[in-house]
């Protein structure tokens, strides 16, 4: 159905009014000639301008593909990050004489990430500030893969971070995805206004659209709407849908709207308008931070924050602040779990030691079956460790210790029961000399603490100048480890510890040891 002549809020509007409506930006191409992303959930809200034609080639003396070449004391984009080399150990020459296309389709994997260790590591290199490849040019392609890969983890505050950092204003394909974290984050007025402070910037119709009605200009909307119709600007699908934005009243007793195939933040967020929100449950990660607004339920936040949480996106102590906002009224599933760690919490407060062992095997199931052990260790694994508990409840503590920050403390302060924990305690101290693994995985990660080298393929990278590449391919190698193939393990824990990554390697062994995320 089409909106009608003259819906809208607040009755007609004068032609000049619609016409500035139309015009204030260059017209966009059609939606269904926009090129497509490389995360297909972004909104097509900007056109992208063509590329400029390519140079001419010479037809005697080409230089050779691999061979790149670029200004000497040049920048480019791709060199923007948030963390310098004195925070994150990297050296500005991280990417060495790589080439941005490997180095792109590495960031791009299809890795799980599935240890925190190996998330928090591909977060620092993702935000690590970098020289670019010698030949990154001035696309920024190499930035966009970076921040599509933040947005992919979910980290949509370190993706908006780098985005402000590289001035996404002066680039379409950096804004549409600025606009995408802006309508998840509840910042979509801030997006739309610099959609009309930046010339450079075309909006397609359904966000020229809902930028309008967003500012209260609900019949310069609604005319754009009818301007778009006629030109065949906007699909069955969106005309649809932006229809009963603009005026829902005029759907009243109507059927709810179909699905759309392809959520995008924008089509969500005016799905969300119409009074037909669309779980998030099943959308990518990133769509989880819009249920952390006050405007979603208590028990919608606690289950996005529990999946960014384990996603590393967001800090332990957001979900401590939502598990423990007030007591659940009901029971089951997530319920459960907020009351059980707010019977924890009320213990470990109380300081009463007895009171704390009674609960620890409680909490630390829940947590374990959410898959959250280190985001409770990060909370409270040194202080429970200190205790001194018995029994489960210590060796709980002990496990919650190792996966903490502090696991270095922990092992010192610990007397293995039996080789299992001697062997975990070599492993937080970085020495595993004279000691006996006692299962599978075990027996791979011992090597690469009683100094193996890294594999040939991963010694020629670094000899190449290529850390980046190499480390992004032992977080692969472990990762292929976790889902089964084990022997790749003892090669990418080898080369963390051989470009520095002491600290990761450490933690990453003792997760592969301690977590269950195989399969």
């Amino acid at each position: 159905m089409r909106i009608k002549a003259g819906a809208g809020r607040s009755g007609g509007i004068a032609a000049t009014a619609a016409a500035l409506a139309l015009s204030f930006l260059p017209a966009p191409a059609p939606a269904q000639d926009a090129p497509l992303s490389a995360i297909d959930w972004l909104s097509q809200s900007v056109a992208t301008p063509p590329p400029p034609p390519a140079p001419p080639v010479a037809k005697e003396g080409v230089i050779p593909e691999d061979v790149a070449v670029s200004t000497l004391g040049a920048t480019t984009i791709d060199s923007v990050g948030l963390l310098p080399p004195a925070v994150t150990g990297l050296p500005m020459t991280l990417w060495g004489t790589g080439r941005t296309a490997d180095i792109v389709t590495r960031i791009a994997g299809e890795g799980t990430d599935s240890l925190p260790a190996l998330r928090g590591l591909m977060m620092t290199i993702l935000l690590a500030e970098a020289r670019a490849p010698a030949d990154a040019g001035k696309g920024g392609e190499l930035l966009r893969a970076r921040i599509d890969r933040l947005l992919d983890l979910g980290a949509l505050d370190q993706a908006r971070a780098l985005l402000d950092v590289a001035d996404a204003s002066k680039d379409p394909e950096l804004f549409r995805r600025s606009f995408d974290v802006d309508l998840l984050t509840g910042s979509e007025d801030e997006g739309c206004a610099q959609m009309v402070r930046a010339p450079g910037l075309a909006p397609t119709f359904p966000a020229r659209i809902f930028c309008l009605a967003r500012s209260g200009d609900w019949n310069a909307a609604a005319l754009t709407l009818r301007t778009a119709q006629s030109l065949g600007f906007v699909t069955e699908e969106e005309d649809a849908l932006l229809s009963r934005f603009l005026d829902p009243d005029l759907y009243e007793g109507e059927p709810p709207l179909p699905a759309p195939e392809r959520t995008t933040p924008l089509t969500w967020r005016m799905f969300e308008a119409i009074g037909e929100p669309l779980p998030t449950a099943t959308l990518p990660l990133a769509f989880a931070h819009a249920e952390l607004r006050p405007s979603a339920g208590w028990k919608s936040q606690i289950e996005a924050a529990e999946r960014l949480t384990r996603a590393g996106a967001v800090t332990p102590n957001q979900l401590l602040g939502l598990y423990t906002e007030r007591k659940p009224a009901a029971s089951g599933g997530v319920w459960d779990r907020v009351a059980a760690f707010q019977r924890f919490e009320a213990a470990f407060r109380s300081g009463d030691s007895d009171a704390i062992a009674r609960i620890v095997p409680e909490i630390w199931q829940a947590m374990s079956e959410a898959e959250l052990e280190v985001a409770f260790a990060e909370l409270y694994g040194e202080e429970l460790h200190r205790l001194n508990l018995s029994g489960e409840a210590g060796q709980i503590a002990f496990v919650a210790g190792l996966l903490s920050p502090s696991y270095e403390r922990v092992a010192a302060t610990r007397t293995p029961a039996d080789a299992r924990e001697g062997f975990l305690i070599g492993l937080a101290k970085g020495n595993v000399t004279g000691l006996s693994a006692t299962d599978s995985m075990g027996r791979v990660i011992a090597p690469a603490f009683k100094g193996a080298a890294p594999s040939d393929e991963l010694r020629q990278m670094l000899d190449e100048g290529r850390m980046g590449e190499a480390i992004l391919s032992a977080i692969e190698k472990i990762e292929r480890g976790v889902q089964g193939e084990v022997k790749d393990v003892t090669d990418g824990l080898a080369l963390f510890r051989a470009v520095g990554l002491e600290g990761t390697a450490r933690r990453t062994a003792l997760e592969l040891m301690l977590l269950e995320r195989r399969g």
